[in-house]
């Protein structure tokens, strides 16, 4: 590629030569684009503990404190300095670290594989939206399941221009693992972008073991007929598991070593795991089969500079807030907490569908085990007539997508449940008519 600036040509080179197909995989933005390291950001790192630095574009005061307005300061029980200056564009490092450190110990499959140090991303989303930009050309195919969150329409076909091919994510009651694997086994071989997202949004389903492994099996097929691989893996919910029988950690530990052809994309991040969603903390993290220390660096690079030339920089004080938060002694027990009332929600939607036969005449519930929600597909009928019947009257609000009534259980109180699904009974009683 002709014309690249000499920072985005000497990471490709490096790309290249410690695995070609992770070049392949980039996209025309993603060879492009670079971590501006030999720049101002150079110039004012050899400026730093200078008698005088004149190279940052922030106003400190004469004994070298960030100068902010003290209303706003005294907001914050928390050092200044942690909190107003520019964070770095992949991150501040003890929380880097810190969630790397997280990873390895929520999914213990990964044993030593080497991993990259996660970027920081502002949210999620904008971590997906990196991802894209470094992955997905205008027109590319992205292979997803049929019950997708509906903001990956903006953030891969809008913004990218990606396409959509779905596999059916269904078949009676189980993972349908021949759609996915006709998905990504079939055609020509090629570069395929696969997404994953478990716990799903909107189904709130996440596979069995067995599932995970025929998933796994799957893409390791695809890998080895040629085809080159980048596999998305959205965590946003991740580790919101309420059954047994479910595989509990990300498709992510088994993937970033299972083969040179398949690069493996962790998108995860504080917002649903830590309870911390208006922080919008997310991170982007790579594995790749012999994955060396120079291509993980490369592409932590690419990854920092695109959210450079995008948001500058994750938060600072939430990424500060959030490393502080990590030492306190109550930290672990009051994620329990947290976890421990969603799982009593989704209980309780379980409780009432057993006890309730009469509701199969107008919905039936789709598999569900994990995560926020869960949906019921209402029979004959436009779940958006239900939903406003809802609304208008029995003054209860839910997401209505095609057949598909979206419920969020992580939002309803406990006491509420039982009415909810009630309500949602009678409004398809009067929308189906019968």
């Amino acid at each position: 590629m002709s014309g690249l600036n000499p920072q985005a040509q000497e990471a490709n080179d490096i790309i290249r030569k410690n695995n070609p197909a992770v070049y392949e995989l980039l996209s025309k933005k993603g060879r492009a684009i670079y971590y501006p390291s030999k720049g101002i950001l150079a110039q004012g790192a050899a400026a730093k503990n200078k008698n005088i630095n004149a190279t940052i574009g922030t106003a400190y005061e004469d004994d070298a404190s960030p100068m902010v307005l003290p209303g706003l300061a005294n907001l914050m029980n928390i050092d200044r300095k942690d909190v107003f200056p520019y964070a770095p564009s992949q991150g501040i490092n003890p929380l880097r670290t810190k969630w790397q450190e997280l990873i390895r110990e929520k999914n213990p499959s990964l044993g030593k594989t080497l991993i990259s140090l996660p970027v920081t991303a502002c949210g999620v989303t904008n971590a997906l939206s990196m991802t894209a930009y470094m992955f997905i050309d205008e027109e590319d195919e992205v292979i997803l399941s049929d019950l997708y969150w509906e903001n990956y329409d903006l953030v891969f076909g809008n913004a990218y221009g990606a396409e959509f091919e779905y596999f059916n994510f269904f078949k009676d009651g189980i993972f349908d693992i021949e759609s996915f694997h006709n998905k990504v086994c079939n055609g020509q071989t090629s570069k395929k972008i696969v997404l994953l997202n478990f716990p799903n949004n909107p189904s709130g389903y996440s596979p069995t073991p067995q599932a995970a492994n025929e998933i796994v099996q799957a893409l390791e097929e695809s890998a080895k007929a040629g085809n080159q691989l980048v596999v998305i893996l959205d965590d946003s919910y991740f580790g919101l598991i309420f059954e047994d029988d479910v595989y509990e950690e990300s498709l992510f530990a088994r993937l970033a070593s299972l083969h040179e052809n398949l690069l493996a994309v962790k998108t995860d991040g504080i917002t649903k795991e830590e309870y911390a969603w208006g922080l919008r903390i997310g991170f982007i993290t790579y594995g790749i089969k012999n994955g060396t220390p120079e291509l993980y660096a490369a592409l932590e690079g690419k990854t920092s500079g695109a959210i450079r030339g995008n948001i500058s920089n994750a938060p600072h004080p939430s990424q500060s807030l959030f490393v502080n938060a990590l030492r306190s002694e109550t930290y672990a027990q009051e994620k329990v907490t947290n976890k421990e009332k969603i799982r009593d929600r989704y209980e309780k939607v379980k409780t009432v569908l057993l006890a309730h036969k009469e509701y199969a005449d107008y919905f039936e519930a789709l598999p569900f085990n994990s995560g926020y929600f869960m949906c019921v597909r209402i029979h004959s009928g436009n779940a958006e007539s239900v939903r406003q019947i809802l609304l208008k009257k029995y003054g209860t609000g839910v997401i209505a997508l095609g057949d598909l009534i979206r419920i969020a259980f992580s939002s309803t109180p406990l006491s509420k449940i039982e009415l909810l699904m009630s309500n949602i009974y009678w409004a398809a009683k009067e929308a189906l008519g019968k």
